[in-house]
């Protein structure tokens, strides 16, 4: 195994937590993700359900976990069905889980095989008086197929119709945008991890290297360490690149006397790091980039100082974008009477700082959790303030993975070099 064993306390406290939010007599089902096929008879890498993973450490295609608090019987309470294995699928993909493995790994005492699933998904569908089912909806979704979920709710709804249906969805939201200890330790190792990675390429770049050269030796420094590669995919922008926010093609030169952002995360045991840095491929920021740079820096460090708990999200995004404002004045690229004539729809910042300044961060880079009410304790948060300034060639973003603690501000990244002086003699020494 890539990571260590987590401790199935996690999972088990996990499902408690759901069930303390359901209604009574109900059931709840979530399915695993389908294994997406590519051309032929290929098939992308399996990427778990996330919420079905929060409740289970099941990390295996063709998984279903039932719950059903209030069952007379004990064996019904938890239910977890795991795909068979065989010998002759052992000889082509490796061994499956075992249930007594599925069993060690989620808590969940009674284990059945996949195929059982319908029949005593029946059995109980006649006790329970409503079911919850899950799907995806988070606010920057988008599902252009109809996935296993989907799939399961419009079965379930034809073959049940006089049930009470009801969304997981929004429990879920509540539940995962408060972590765990246990959950911050995973999320820690991820940003060790990527510091590791963000170390390794200071003295590789150079005016020349693919932006592809150096993606290569992220992606090798996370695997060397346990990670099965990259969060999400990464971003490796050179020069005008950087100014694209979702720039993932790193297929150009690094150009000389440019910038080079680099927004990378290590996945560990699902878990993920979002960190973001900028360096100067010269080894030496010029004087503009150093201002703009330390503009970017500002933002950042006020930020983290403002965070706490019981602080509104609005109101943290107010006061940040009113030091974006004061910033871009200072850089000379908006006047005051731009912000005094600016239109609700269209900001006049927004032509330099596009795109939020912090999300949740998880077992999904965007992970789920309230960003419209109160920011909480163990809440854990990047923070992102970036300027992009196209016609200058010059996009910075510098981001930080913060918990929320009760008196202070952990930040996950601290050791990950941020000061323009350790960077430019991080490149100088290698």
């Amino acid at each position: 195994m890539r990571y260590k064993t987590i401790d199935p306390n996690l999972f088990i406290q996990n499902r408690k937590k759901l069930v303390r939010q359901l209604h009574p007599n109900s059931l709840v089902v979530l399915h695993a993700h389908d294994l997406m096929p590519k051309n032929t008879d290929g098939t992308m890498p399996f990427v778990q359900n996330s919420d079905l993973f929060y409740l289970s450490g099941i990390d295996q295609e063709e998984t279903i976990l039932l719950l059903y608090p209030d069952a007379l019987k004990a064996e019904w309470k938890e239910i977890l069905f795991i795909k068979e294995t065989d010998a002759q699928l052992a000889i082509w993909e490796g061994n499956k889980q075992t249930k007594e493995e599925a069993s060690s790994i989620s808590g969940v005492a009674t284990v059945h095989w996949t195929s059982a699933f319908k029949q005593i998904l029946h059995t109980l569908m006649g006790l329970a008086d409503g079911i919850y089912l899950n799907t995806n909806e988070h606010p920057r979704a988008n599902v252009p197929i109809s996935t296993r979920e989907r799939r399961f709710i419009r079965w379930c709804q034809d073959h049940y119709p006089l049930h009470q249906y009801r969304r997981i969805a929004p429990i879920m939201q509540q539940l995962r945008g408060i972590k765990d200890e246990a959950e911050i330790a995973l999320i820690q190792t991820a940003c060790n991890i990527t510091e590791a990675g963000f170390r390794s390429i200071l003295p590789m770049v150079r005016p020349g290297v693919m932006e592809y050269e150096v993606e290569a030796l992220l992606s090798y420094e996370l695997l060397r360490r346990g990670s099965r590669g990259f969060a999400y995919a990464p971003i490796v922008a050179s020069g005008a690149n950087s100014c694209i926010l979702h720039y993932i093609q790193n297929d150009n030169p690094c150009p000389a006397g440019a910038l080079l952002l680099v927004d990378v995360g290590a996945e560990y045991a699902n878990y993920s790091a979002d960190l973001t840095r900028v360096i100067p491929i010269d080894g030496k920021f010029t004087t503009r980039q150093q201002q703009v740079y330390q503009a970017v820096l500002r933002i950042l460090k006020a930020a983290q100082g403002l965070l706490r708990p019981g602080l509104s999200f609005v109101d943290y995004h107010k006061a940040v974008v009113e030091w974006v404002e004061a910033e871009l004045v200072g850089l000379n690229l908006i006047k005051t009477t731009d912000i005094k004539n600016q239109s609700k729809e269209m900001p006049a910042y927004k032509k330099y700082f596009m795109h939020g300044i912090s999300h949740h961060l998880g077992l999904s880079t965007h992970d789920l959790g309230d960003t419209h009410g109160t920011i909480l304790p163990n809440m854990v948060l990047t923070i992102e303030p970036g300027i992009y300034i196209k016609e200058e060639n010059i996009g910075i973003r510098l981001e930080n993975n913060i918990v929320i603690r009760a008196d202070r501000v952990q930040n996950l990244t601290e050791n990950v070099p941020i000061a323009v002086e350790e960077i430019e003699a991080l490149m100088a020494n290698g």
